[in-house]
C-alpha cells in the first residue's frame, strides 16, 4: 500500500496464561520506541476463552495509558473485547486495521492528481473572470481615452465662468 511504512513487530502471547503480560510488555516497548506511530494489537478470530485476556482489567488500564494512538484488531467483525472500548480506533478485523493506518499510495496518487487538476482549473476560471473584468473596465469610455473625461468637464466649467461673468455683469 505504501512501500516507505516501516513496521515494528512486537511477539506476545495471543491466548493463554502469559498472553496479558507478554502483550502488556509488548505495549510498554512499543510506547518508549520514538519510530512507532501507531501501535495496532492484532490477532485473529477464536473462541471467547481464546480472546478473554483482551478484556483483562491490567492490558486495558495498560493501553488506556498510551500516549501513542492504539489499533484494537482482536478477532473478526462479531468479536468485541473490551479492549475494542478503550483503544483509540477499533478494527473489524487485522487487516482492517492496515487499511485504516497505511493509505493506499495509488489511492493517494490519484487524489493528489485531481487536486492538481482542480486548483488548475479554479485559477483559471479565475484569471478569465479576472481578465473579464480588466476588459469591462478598459472598454469604458474613461479609460479608453482619459482626456475626455477632462475635455467634457473643460467645457463645462468654461460655460461655467461665462454665466458667472454674465451674471456679475447684470
Amino acid at each position: 500500500r505504501w512501500p516507505s511504512v516501516e513496521f515494528v513487530v512486537a511477539y506476545a502471547a495471543m491466548q493463554g496464561p502469559r498472553c496479558t503480560s507478554e502483550v502488556i510488555e509488548a505495549l510498554d516497548r512499543l510506547e518508549r520506541d520514538e519510530r512507532v506511530e501507531v501501535v495496532v494489537v492484532a490477532r485473529g478470530g477464536g473462541s471467547v476463552e481464546d480472546l478473554l485476556p483482551f478484556s483483562d482489567e491490567s492490558m486495558l488500564r495498560a493501553v488506556h495509558k498510551m500516549v501513542t494512538p492504539v489499533v484494537s484488531a482482536i478477532g473478526h467483525e462479531p468479536d468485541q473485547p473490551l479492549l475494542d472500548l478503550v483503544a483509540d480506533v477499533r478494527a473489524s478485523t487485522p487487516t482492517d486495521a492496515a487499511k485504516l493506518i497505511v493509505p493506499d499510495m495509488a489511492e493517494e496518487l490519484r487524489g493528489v492528481a485531481w487536486a492538481v487538476e482542480r486548483l488548475g482549473s479554479l485559477i483559471t476560471q479565475r484569471l478569465t473572470t479576472e481578465q473579464r473584468w480588466l476588459d469591462d473596465l478598459r472598454a469604458r469610455p474613461a479609460m479608453a481615452d482619459p482626456r475626455s473625461l477632462l475635455a467634457q468637464r473643460s467645457v463645462e466649467v468654461d460655460e461655467f465662468v461665462t454665466r458667472a461673468r454674465r451674471t456679475l455683469q447684470h
